[in-house]
Formats: C-alpha cells, sequence, structure tokens
C-alpha cells in the first residue's frame, strides 16, 4: 500500500479526531464527513449491520441523499454495495457511467453518477458495514492512492465505532447494575441481606421516582416507617418534607383537623388557622403509619383526597391542591377489616397501588448477627461503652428465639444488654431472654415452618447417629430431601 504523505498526515489527525467521539451516531457523522471531504464527494452514506438482527444493514448519515425514506438510501447504488458486501473488497470507479460492472444499475445512470468508492468497514474479518460516497462532478479526488488512504481510513473508523459501542454497551451494562446494586444495597438505612428481604429491596428500587402510592404492611417492629422513610430520602422528593402520622395515636375528634387542618373558628379552641399534615408534606411524602386505626369518616375524606389531590380544611369553603406522594403502613389485614366492615375496599384498592410485605425477623434469622452488630455500635457511641461482640452462646440463644417484637424488640434487648454489661461482651444473661426460652420440643409460637422443619431435622439425625436413611424413613421423607435440606440449612454430616 502506497499512500501519499499528505494523506498520512491526515490519517494520524483523523484518528486523534474519531478516537475522542464516544458516542456512536456522533461518530458515524464524522466518520462520514471527513471521507467526503478528503475525496472532495458530493454525496454519501455509511451502511451498519443492526445490532439486533445481524442478517440487515441499516443506512446511516445520509449526506446530500433526498429520499423520504432511508430504506430506499439502498436503491442509489444497489449494485455498488452487494458488491462490497459480497466480496468484502473495497471498489472504486472513476467513470461509473462506462464502466461495464454498473451496466444495469438504473441509480447510476438516474442519477448521473460519474464517480464511486465504497469500502468495507471491517473488524477482525467480520463486517460492520460499508462506507459508500460518489459524486456527479469532476472535481473529486478518487485514484487508486485515494482508495488505498480510503481502505486505511475505513479500517479506523471500524475499531472507532466497535469501540464506541462497546463502549455505550458498557455504561448500559454498568447503568443496570448499579440499579441492581441500588436496589438490593444502597438502603444504608436497613440491615438485612437475607433472602427474604430482597423482594424488598427490589420493590423498593423500582418505586423511588415515581409517585406510585405505596402500602406497607409487615407486623409491629418490622421497620415500617424506616422503609416508608428509605423510599422518600432516597427518591427524587428526598429533599422535599417527609411528614409522619400515626393514625392511631390521634385521638378521633382531632385526626380530621391535624391531617386537613382547620380555619380559624372552625370550632371550639380553633384559635388561630391551623396548616394541617397533608399540606405540610406538599410537595414531598406523607407516610400514614397504622392505616387501619383510621376511622370510617376519615377514610372517606382521605378517599377523596388521593382521587384528586384536593381537600377542604375544616371550616374552610374552598379546596386546596398539593403535591404529595402518600405513603401507609399496617400490621392489620386490611382484606379483613374490609369483610368485617371496618375499611372500605375502593381505599383499599387506592392505597395498595405497590405492596411492600416486610417478612419478620424469624423469617430472617441471618439478618440477627448483622442487626446485632449495628446496634452494639449504635449503643457503644451513645452510651460511651465499649462492647466488642456477642458470646457464642448467646448468639444462638437469639437465633432459637421468635422474636415476637420483631428487629424493634432485638434493639432493646441489644440496648439493654449494653446499658447493663460490665464486661466487653454481651453474654446470654445480659440479654434477659431465659424467660423466653423454648418449650422443650424446641417449639415456640410464631415460629416458621421452615425453623421447626430444621429443628425436627437436626434432632431426628442425633437420634440415629446421623444415618440419613433411617432419619428420612422416621421422618417419611425422601433420602433427597434429607440430603438437600442439610445442604440448605448447613446441617453438619
Amino acid at each position: 500500500m502506497n499512500i501519499p504523505e499528505q494523506y498520512l498526515k491526515a490519517l494520524v489527525e483523523i484518528s486523534r479526531q474519531i478516537n475522542s467521539i464516544l458516542q456512536p451516531e456522533e461518530l458515524i457523522e464524522k466518520i462520514l464527513d471527513i471521507a467526503l471531504q478528503q475525496l472532495s464527494a458530493e454525496r454519501g452514506f455509511i451502511l451498519l449491520k443492526d445490532e439486533q438482527n445481524e442478517e440487515q444493514f441499516t443506512p446511516h448519515a445520509l449526506r446530500n441523499i433526498n429520499t423520504p425514506k432511508i430504506s430506499e438510501v439502498k436503491d442509489i447504488s444497489h449494485s455498488t454495495v452487494d458488491m462490497v458486501l459480497q466480496t468484502a473488497k473495497p471498489l472504486l470507479t472513476f467513470d461509473a457511467l462506462s464502466d461495464e460492472r454498473f451496466d444495469a444499475a438504473q441509480s447510476i445512470v438516474l442519477h448521473q453518477i460519474r464517480s464511486i468508492a465504497c469500502v468495507p468497514l471491517l473488524l477482525k474479518g467480520e463486517m460492520l458495514g460499508v462506507l459508500y460516497i460518489d459524486s456527479r462532478g469532476e472535481k473529486a479526488r478518487f485514484t487508486r492512492q485515494s482508495l488505498e488512504f480510503l481502505q486505511a481510513f475505513a479500517n479506523q473508523a471500524a475499531v472507532a465505532l466497535e469501540n464506541a459501542r462497546l463502549l455505550v454497551r458498557l455504561q448500559q451494562e454498568n447503568a443496570i447494575l448499579k440499579e441492581e446494586f441500588h436496589r438490593i444495597y444502597a438502603f444504608k438505612e436497613i440491615i438485612g441481606r437475607s433472602k427474604a428481604m430482597e423482594p424488598v429491596y427490589q420493590i423498593m428500587g423500582k418505586v423511588l421516582n415515581n409517585d406510585s402510592t405505596i402500602l406497607i404492611t409487615g407486623e409491629t417492629g418490622t421497620g415500617k416507617e424506616l422503609i416508608a422513610r428509605a423510599i422518600h430520602y432516597n427518591g427524587h422528593r428526598k429533599d422535599k418534607p417527609f411528614v409522619a402520622v400515626n393514625c392511631g395515636a390521634i385521638p378521633e375528634n382531632l385526626i380530621e383537623s391535624e391531617l386537613f387542618g382547620h380555619k380559624k373558628g372552625a370550632f371550639t379552641g380553633a384559635v388561630s388557622d391551623k396548616k394541617g399534615l397533608i399540606e405540610s408534606a406538599d410537595g414531598g411524602s406523607l407516610f400514614l403509619d397504622e392505616i387501619g386505626e383510621l376511622p370510617m369518616l376519615l377514610q372517606v375524606k382521605l378517599l377523596r383526597f388521593l382521587q384528586d389531590r384536593k381537600f377542604t380544611p375544616v371550616g374552610e369553603v374552598r379546596p386546596k391542591s398539593v403535591d404529595v406522594r402518600i405513603l401507609s403502613a399496617t400490621n392489620r389485614d386490611l382484606q379483613a377489616g374490609i369483610k368485617e366492615g371496618v375499611f372500605r375496599e375502593d381505599l383499599f384498592y387506592r392505597l395498595n397501588i405497590i405492596h411492600i410485605g416486610i417478612p419478620p425477623l424469624r423469617e430472617r434469622k441471618k439478618d440477627i448477627p448483622l442487626l446485632c452488630d449495628f446496634f452494639m455500635k449504635k449503643y457503644n457511641h451513645k452510651l460511651n461503652k465499649n462492647i466488642g461482640s456477642i458470646r457464642a452462646e448467646a448468639l444462638q440463644n437469639m437465633l432459637a428465639y421468635a422474636w415476637p417484637g420483631n428487629v424493634r424488640e432485638l434493639e432493646n434487648s441489644i440496648e439493654r444488654a449494653v446499658v447493663l454489661d460490665t464486661d466487653e461482651q454481651i453474654g446470654t444473661d445480659d440479654l434477659l431472654l431465659a424467660s423466653r426460652e423454648l418449650s422443650p420440643d424446641g417449639i415456640e409460637a410464631g415460629m416458621s415452618l421452615e425453623e421447626i422443619s430444621k429443628n425436627l431435622l437436626t434432632k431426628t439425625l442425633s437420634a440415629v447417629d446421623g444415618n440419613k436413611t433411617r432419619a428420612a424413613d422416621m421422618m417419611g421423607v425422601s433420602l433427597r430431601w434429607i440430603h438437600y435440606k442439610m445442604k440448605e440449612w448447613q446441617i453438619p454430616s
């Protein structure tokens, strides 16, 4: 290949330019513009293999080609492009009208094309597409040397284009991984890595930046408000207010005023205008805890507010509008409440657009060591103590306990242990779990079937000196089940 010096200099400069462009579409435009400029051509386009369908090639970066449909671009020089795609070799003609290779090409006659250069975009022998340029005038610099330059340039362009596409794919994959990481690990307010918590994190990650109404359910002490706060402070409303109200803690005769506000003189004791909690949360999130305790009259008014985001303060005539996201929580079975006639079905469906169910602590025992470590550090700092760890026996007792009060009860136990402990380790006596010991058969109210099954399997294996076949016969299960559960529950052979 004998490329003139001016072309070599041009290749160096071109390489610098195209390798600095990271967006594929912008790069494609630049590649075509450089080819047209260097060879003084008038028209051109780039045909690239479709990333979704490798059998199909799609035109990109049209220059001076006036056609209403992009699919018609290939008809302009169908024969030329086909030759290059089939042979993977560059094609050049100085006078297409008299070149016998193009006798059947109606488009060349129709458009009076004089000079054509078409080169493959190859990467490691794979056809990425073709670069096509042509001219109807005589000013185009189409020579054998210019074709060699164009082919060298096309090789550079193919590498740059593949790098740009690879970068985009990596960025997309990275964004997906970041989203997944955010869903599972980015909620630093919440401690837990057990499998039971994964669906919670996944739903939270999906609802952060939309305004769907969310209903959070779970037993007392599972951390429903913590979930609501995490959604708010990790989402697009994080710089706006988060207002929490416990619907069960406000007297029934005051709850309407607390939620919607009131006008001065609306009732005895209303000595001034008062902004309600809904209005205080404008722009942010309103968390309605223990929503199942809301009186029926207020359920009607809340339903009306959810429908149009408008409310009328007590004693006021004109309604007000607010932009508020509603999150609610309950430890009650609201559907049972509907059947009992104490909760409105239409309100339930309005609140339950997105449902997040928080598992009880007894279903996420693997999180107990993490939670213990977190709470020890918290209360060490708060109480200026230096408790380093929990004794193995105490931790075993904690893992065996059903925790009816869930995470809140665990936190209280750790706080009490840090306060009372005079050693640098928390022991069984510090936890005051003696009164909560398991029954002799290892079963306690509130335990899950999985915990009971694991306890039964462990006792059975011990009774038969580890003979898995005998254990399977005694329990009425298959030997395969025994092996599978021993591996899942990490029961030593």
